[in-house]
């Protein structure tokens, strides 16, 4: 029987060093730690690489607007970013820059390679681009479109909102559009290479099948980059240079190739879902023009959102990790971005949903029950665990099989990348052994002199202490620290803290608890630390600080538990200023459907329409004309969304397009955000 390990190869994407980092960039990161964490507890030889790509126009800016060379300003980025990560406790194996000389180097081999095999060929490019973007846009693909008095077209913005410039200049272009037709056939061939589905469908339909476009792939205009061997007056441009990085940092194209060798193609490359098309398109058809084999699974995760939308610090909505760590500790920030973004959906941070986390997930929950468990052994069995016998109570089975069963769900819910899932499982767990407690009554058992009641006693106190060996385990590869202060506590050697082979019956015989417990996660006081967050979340802490602690007094000043006080009637119920209420059997005329985003466009000629293609059970695809294109510069993003329709609204034509129903959004503050469901309901399922 062979010793060798497994081998598993996860990447993050290599991050932009234009400004600090802010908790949603962090989470890729702390999920692809987590996932290393687990592989490694497993017994597999991990090899985790993170790092940044640091070539590109905008930086050259940056850095002269700084009064530095782009080298200098790279430097003290990466040296920031590295920073972050150590206090995020990021375990990965290397942290590649695009300024190291091997990429350099490596990437030329790469350029010149494909130049040679024809896949290049040089021409010339004109179009409007976003320096902050690093892309090319269409003229379609644009948000916003500027004219002139005589209609021509002088400028606009990008989806991302950034300003867009007329760019014309000699570039080498790679043939994207030889690979369309392969790369489709991949897609069906290889179902999980892209996850989760949805943006799969996305990229067929919104980029493969209108038809793949040759990608520019070097510029003249600037110097910061990795220039062309054959022809120095180009640099390479981002994606070739920022792509290749999965592999040059494994020694690709070097004459010491090792790590290469051993762990290509990649188990997981973890991306934000707004860098899937280039990681799912471009990096494949790269790869598969190189011969070389492409990585196992590219997940697109989706976004941590504030409830105004993205983080960005224009808004005043940004917060950062170093932060909330220096407050919370490490633990209680890794549970909650690890918790936050549901499997293929975005999550959205509020202060209340942070602190609540904390205290009810981590205090009450886990904290309790390890606190009653180590005062309960100290006060019942002096301090030793007695040894784990199975089935003594009527409660141990039940406990004994959810043990096993979270286990083997924690399992599968971390290899098929569900993090926020696996989380909720080990929960069950916790629940379940807090409910444990309740059934069995341990301090009803201690007053009694009778043998067995005394060994009923024994099993409850070894079977708690069983199951906090296996929660602390099971969160090791999220939380790096609670385990070890868990195991501490128990009297267990945190050095064997392994998920390989975890069992609930293995608890180790003689085990001394500590005297006396510690919390291991204080509960916190919310009013107050909902104020502190919401003051860091602002561009101006005095000003904006106050107002959301003034938001949150008033929010706070009723007590939504309190049903005694509570009379329905007292309530003064607002309407639209143009809505009056309606009876009952009005409102049952309406139908209401769910409904999928097979694919949506811009509707040529008007600016505020998009054009929905839905699957809502019936006979064909119906089309839907919705009036929300400002509030979505990228509607890309909304294939494979689920979405309420009114279904038996009379159809329309709008701009000699065909309308069959109505999209459900909800309006506040001006902004409109299109109501979505969960993926699990059936499409033409009834709203009732």
């Amino acid at each position: 029987m062979s010793d060798t390990k497994s081998t598993f190869y996860i990447t993050t994407p290599i991050y932009y060093p234009s400004g600090r980092l802010h908790i949603g960039n962090t989470y890729t990161t702390v999920i692809a730690d987590a996932m290393a964490r687990y592989k490694r507890s497993m017994g597999a030889d991990v090899f985790f690489l993170t790092g940044t790509d640091e070539h590109g126009e905008k930086i050259e800016k940056k850095a002269e607007s700084l009064g530095q060379t782009p080298k200098e300003y790279v430097d003290g980025m990466a040296d920031q970013i590295k920073d972050l990560w150590k206090t995020m406790a990021i375990t990965y194996d290397k942290f590649i820059r695009t300024t190291d000389a091997d990429h350099v180097k490596s990437v030329q081999k790469i350029f010149q390679k494909l130049l040679d095999k024809g896949d290049i060929y040089l021409g010339e490019y004109e179009g409007w681009y976003s320096v902050d973007d690093e892309e090319y846009f269409t003229e379609s693909q644009l948000a916003e479109v500027y004219h002139d008095e005589a209609g021509n077209m002088v400028g606009g913005k990008a989806p991302s909102g950034h300003e867009v410039e007329l760019v014309k200049e000699e570039s080498y272009f790679f043939k994207m559009s030889r690979y369309a037709d392969w790369l489709l056939d991949y897609y069906h061939s290889h179902p999980n290479f892209i996850q989760p589905n949805t943006r799969m469908n996305e990229m067929i339909n919104n980029f493969i099948k209108p038809g793949l476009e040759d990608l520019a792939i070097s510029r003249t205009s600037y110097s910061w980059g990795v220039p062309v061997d054959s022809d120095p007056k180009h640099v390479v441009y981002v994606w070739i240079d920022a792509l290749s990085n999965y592999i040059t940092a494994l020694g690709y194209a070097t004459d010491h190739d090792e790590d290469y060798q051993k762990f290509w193609p990649a188990d997981v490359q973890l991306v934000g879902k707004e860098i899937v098309r280039f990681h799912t398109i471009y990096w494949p058809i790269m790869l598969h023009a190189l011969d070389l084999p492409l990585p196992k699974t590219v997940f697109g995760h989706g976004w941590l959102l504030m409830k105004n939308g993205k983080m960005s610090k224009s808004r005043g909505n940004v917060i950062y990790p170093e932060t909330l760590v220096d407050r919370y500790g490490l633990d209680a920030v890794r549970y909650y971005l690890t918790k936050a973004i549901p499997y293929g959906n975005d999550g959205v941070f509020t202060p209340e949903d942070f602190v609540d986390r904390i205290n009810y997930d981590l205090a009450n929950d886990l904290g309790n029950l390890l606190n009653r468990t180590i005062a309960m052994i100290n006060k019942y069995e002096g301090g030793e665990v007695p040894s784990f016998v199975s089935g003594v109570t009527n409660f141990d089975a039940d406990l004994e099989n959810t043990a096993a069963e979270t286990i083997t769900n924690f399992d599968h819910l971390m290899d098929t990348l569900h993090f926020s899932d696996a989380l909720a499982e080990i929960w069950k767990l916790v629940s379940r052994t807090n409910k444990y407690i309740d059934e069995t009554e341990p301090w009803r058992l201690a007053k009694s002199d009778v043998l067995a009641d005394q060994q009923l006693l024994d099993a409850v106190m070894s079977h708690l202490a069983a199951s906090l060996r296996v929660i602390a385990t099971l969160i090791s590869p999220v939380m790096p620290n609670a385990p070890i202060q868990i195991f501490n506590q128990l009297g267990l050697d945190a050095a064997t803290i392994s998920l390989a082979d975890l069992k609930l019956a293995d608890f180790p015989n003689g085990v001394h608890t500590v005297a006396k417990g510690t919390p291991i996660f204080p509960r916190l006081d919310a009013e107050e630390e909902i104020d502190f967050i919401a003051g860091q979340m602002t561009k101006s802490t005095k000003v904006k600080g106050r107002a959301a602690k003034a938001e949150a007094e008033a929010t706070k000043a009723q007590t939504v538990d309190d049903w005694t006080n509570f009379d329905p009637e007292q309530t003064d119920l607002v309407l639209g200023e143009e809505h009056k209420e309606i009876r009952f059997e009005a409102f049952e005329k309406i139908e209401l459907k769910v409904a999928e985003v097979l694919a949506v466009k811009k509707v040529e000629g008007a600016d505020k329409l998009l054009q929905f293609r839905l699957d809502a059970g019936d006979q064909g695809n119906r089309q839907i004309l919705s009036g929300i294109a400002e509030w979505y510069p990228n509607p890309t993003e909304l294939v494979g969304k689920k979405v309420i329709i009114v279904a038996n609204l009379k159809p329309r034509k709008m701009r000699g397009n065909v309308s069959q129903g109505m999209l459900l959004s909800a309006e506040h503050d001006g902004q409109v955000t299109l109501i979505t469901v969960p993926d699990n309901l059936v499409n033409g399922s009834i709203i009732a």
